[in-house]
């Protein structure tokens, strides 16, 4: 059963994007609003499945968000790939930003592994009309992957982050030349600049993926600083 996060009421329409917004970006408030006010707003169904993972999901941060939908929708209308692949779908925002621009039949893998996102990804992929376009797997991304008989244009990855370090060369050997890996959360909510408690996999992970990529002379790199940070990776 899919959980409320206990922090929203049901009658607020608007502090949730706020909230998103505080707890994922390092821009001055006003900035970020200047960056809103001169982008193009989110979709209706967009607006509506952002609003929806936050009214009823624990985590609610992990919905990419209107700005880096923005981002991943045309940075897929200008590779206009032909297989994706997405590594933590959640309730599935990234997803249909993606599948905006795929090639002409094209198809995007997702993996998730909490079988519970499952119901709502499926609505809204449906409502997206891009049921046709998506294939959905629930399990262990580690398993999943090896076994997918696919080269990819592009990859996000935005799941598990204490195991970044495992998934960059199997997601590397999965990459097509030329292909790009987008991978999410490199600056970890600022733990990245901060001494690491043992016990906090989830940021060693992330320092290890980020000194990884920096030292593989196979692929071109850097970071853009877009909400909790993205480093986009070509393979040469």
């Amino acid at each position: 059963m899919l959980k409320k996060t206990g922090f929203f009421a049901p009658n607020e329409n608007s502090i949730f994007v706020a909230i998103s917004i505080y707890k994922m970006n390092f821009l001055p408030e006003k900035i970020q609003d200047y960056i809103d006010e001169h982008s193009d707003e989110e979709t209706a169904l967009l607006y509506e499945l952002n609003r929806k993972s936050h009214l009823e999901l624990l985590h609610p941060e992990m919905v990419s968000g209107n700005i880096q939908g923005q981002f991943l929708r045309m940075i897929s209308q200008m590779m206009q790939p032909q297989r994706i692949l997405e590594v933590g779908t959640f309730t599935g925002y990234a997803t249909i930003c993606l599948a905006d621009g795929l090639s002409e039949g094209g198809l995007i893998h997702t993996i998730d592994i909490n079988e519970e996102i499952k119901d709502i990804t499926t609505k809204y992929f449906e409502k997206a009309g891009i049921s046709n376009k998506v294939k959905m797997h629930i399990g262990d991304a580690l398993k999943i992957i090896p076994n997918l008989n696919e080269t990819f244009d592009l990859i996000f990855l935005d799941a598990d982050k204490a195991n970044y370090p495992i998934y960059y060369p199997i997601l590397k050997q999965k990459l097509k030349k030329g292909g790009f890996i987008l991978a999410d959360n490199v600056l970890w909510y600022g733990k990245i600049l901060k001494p690491v408690v043992p016990k906090d996999k989830a940021t060693k992970g992330v320092l290890a993926f980020n000194k990884l990529v920096k030292e593989d002379k196979e692929v071109e790199k850097f970071i853009l600083s877009l909400r909790d940070g993205i480093t986009m990776i070509r393979k040469k």
